[in-house]
Parts: structure tokens; C-alpha cells; sequence
């Protein structure tokens, strides 16, 4: 399908005459528009249940989860990839985003400088896209979801023909219907958002519903892994005054102690949050908590059985 038959690309009727509505109008219309994003998300569920287990299935067998993306589709992967460390203590190297046009070009792309042209412009290269994917040693044990809108996009279709000729298992997170993206990989997670309030701008709606599937294949993810307990983040990484704060509270809520309690077992256990919940609840020392995660698979749940 060409690009100018895409539904992403198609005219929306309901914002036509969009540049002589108020700002009000255009403030109630753009989130009516929105709110349509969680609904099409929600009929994709049975694709991101069955992405999400294929993935813990390769992470946990010491895979990568690896994104790859261009443009608006690359600089939501990116962000996703760079939250889970802070949020989950992944290790480095475990989810990763390849974008097109390459990291340089990804940091500077919020400068207004003509990279920013080059980015955009790397995106009709299939050939970097393959060798993007090769340059990180893509495998069979790894998970390469592949984001794009339009499921045609010539980087991320190189590099999932190229991940998917490696042996990896293949995601494709897109907005239309029969994609050759979407033939490529294993399995398709297809977000059907309609066309965009500005025709054509697909970081909109296209964008809303690929942060909000990414969000759902990392943390989701994360949670099966077992760095989750309850509904509290275990696995942070404290790297700084907030983030402290926030393993201080996670230590309370999961264990009932006092503040005092949190911090005196957080700093026994080196600042690592389950050790000091897991010593807390079994009351065992930080030594003893810590070689019990490791027998777990650093599932605290686990653990505590």
C-alpha cells in the first residue's frame, strides 16, 4: 500500500476547517480525539498479553529486549528503553532502542539543528536499519519490537527482516492493518487510532497509542519478571534524593515498618529495596535476604515462600 493510501495519512472529516476554530474548539477537539486512543489500545489487548509473554520469555532466559524505531515511533522507544533502568534496575545492555539516524542524532534532536533533518531523513534507509541489528549482535535469544506507524517505515522494516532472519522473536507495533511490517514479525500489535487531527501527524494519536503499548511491554514485562511486589516498584534504582525517598516509602508500605525502620534495613541492605523488605518481613539479615533473592531469580514473592 502506498503511503498516500495509509489511514494515517488520511484526512480526519471531523477536524476540517481546523485553522478557523477557536482555540477553545480546537482545546475540546483535539482531546475528543484523544480519548479514542485508550479504546483502540484496548482492542490490541490479546496482541500486547501475547508480545508481553513472549518477551519475559527471552528476558528471563538472559535475552535483550531490543526497540527499534524512527522518528517520532524511534524517540518513544528510546524514552522507554531509557526509563527502565532507573525504574526497574535493569541491567545495561538489557532493553535498548535502536533509532534511525543513530544516538548522536537522537540527542540533538530537540536543538532545532539541521540533524534534525538527517534523522528524518535516515528513516528511508533499510540497509542502516539491518546493520543497526547486526551491530548489536541480534539472536534468537533476544526480542526486537518494531515500531512505526505506518508499517512500512524502511529502517525499522530492514532491521525487523534482519532480526527476524537472525532467529530473534519479532513485535510490530503499528497503527494500520496488513502491514509489511506487520507480516514480517511474529506477532502484530496493530492500534487502529484513525486519522489524525492534522492530517499526517502521526506523534497525535499514532504517538499517544505507542507510548501507552510500549508502556504496557516494558512494565508489564518487568512486572513478570518479579520487579514488582504488590503494586509497588521494588526494584528502583535510588540514584538520587527522590527516588531515596521513593525506596524509603516502598519499604514501609510493604512491610508496615516506620520511617526510621525503612532507613535503618535500607542501609543494611545497601540501598537495595527487596533485600531490605525481604529481611524485614522474614526477619533475616541483609546477607541472608540477599542470597535468598539470588536463589529466586530476585523474585521477592518467591522468596518470601
Amino acid at each position: 500500500m502506498e503511503l498516500d493510501e495509509l489511514l494515517t495519512e488520511a484526512r480526519n472529516h471531523r477536524s476540517q476547517g481546523l485553522d478557523r476554530r477557536s482555540t477553545r474548539e480546537l482545546v475540546e477537539l483535539m482531546n475528543e480525539e484523544d480519548a479514542t486512543v485508550p479504546a483502540a489500545v484496548a482492542a490490541a489487548a490479546d496482541g500486547i498479553a501475547s508480545a508481553i509473554d513472549a518477551i519475559v520469555e527471552r528476558l528471563a532466559a538472559g535475552g535483550r529486549l531490543i526497540y527499534v524505531g524512527a522518528g517520532t515511533s524511534g524517540r518513544l522507544a528510546a524514552l522507554d528503553a531509557a526509563e527502565c533502568g532507573p525504574t526497574f534496575s535493569t541491567a545495561p545492555g538489557q532493553v535498548v532502542a535502536l533509532v534511525a539516524g543513530g544516538a548522536s542524532a537522537s540527542n540533538t534532536v530537540l536543538q532545532g539543528s539541521r540533524i534534525d533533518l538527517e534523522q528524518e531523513a535516515a528513516e528511508d534507509d533499510a540497509k542502516a536499519g539491518a546493520l543497526d541489528v547486526r551491530g548489536v549482535g541480534v539472536s534468537q535469544r533476544d526480542a526486537v519490537v518494531a515500531v512505526s506507524a505506518s508499517g512500512r517505515t524502511p529502517y525499522t522494516l530492514g532491521a525487523a527482516e534482519a532480526a527476524a532472519s537472525a532467529g530473534a522473536m519479532t513485535v510490530a507495533v503499528v497503527c494500520v492493518e496488513g502491514s509489511p511490517l506487520g507480516r514480517v514479525a511474529d506477532r502484530e500489535i496493530a492500534v487502529v487510532v484513525g486519522p489524525e487531527l492534522l492530517a499526517g501527524s502521526t506523534r497525535l494519536k499514532a504517538g499517544t497509542a505507542q507510548k501507552l503499548v510500549l508502556n504496557m511491554l516494558s512494565t508489564i514485562s518487568m512486572v513478570r519478571l518479579g520487579k514488582a511486589f504488590d503494586n509497588l516498584m521494588v526494584d528502583v534504582a535510588a540514584s538520587n534524593e527522590k527516588l531515596r525517598g521513593r525506596a524509603r516509602r516502598v519499604v514501609e508500605e510493604a512491610t508496615g515498618a516506620t520511617g526510621a525502620e525503612a532507613e535503618a534495613a535500607l542501609a543494611r541492605a545497601g540501598g537495595e529495596t527487596k533485600v531490605a523488605i525481604l529481611s524485614l518481613l522474614a526477619a533475616i539479615d541483609a546477607g541472608t535476604a540477599r542470597a535468598r533473592l539470588g536463589a529466586s531469580g530476585g523474585d521477592l514473592r518467591k522468596a518470601l515462600s
